[in-house]
């Protein structure tokens, strides 16, 4: 079982802010979340219709692609070789 305190250390590391006059709401859905994996772990995988193995991939095609001076040809910016793209701040 979760609790508040759980919340809010996970709250912390995630960057997220709860409010305290939601962290109970939070706590009690987070148990639920939490209840329902529990349930997942008692279902038995075996003889189900994943169980066939089926590769839906596709192959692996070479084909021809451009070369670097092409593609910062198109770029809006390029620095040592590199597109150079917006500062994010």
């Amino acid at each position: 079982m979760v609790l508040e305190s759980d919340v809010e250390q996970i709250a912390a590391l995630a960057d997220l802010r709860i409010p305290e006059d939601r962290m109970g709401t939070f706590t009690t859905q987070f148990n639920r979340i939490l209840e329902y994996f529990d349930i997942l772990d008692q279902v038995d995988g075996e003889g189900g219709s994943m169980d066939r193995g089926v590769n839906v991939m596709r192959e692996d095609l070479i084909v021809p692609s451009l070369t670097s001076e092409e593609v910062l040809s198109n770029a809006g910016g390029q620095e040592d070789g590199f597109i150079r793209g917006p500062r994010v701040m």
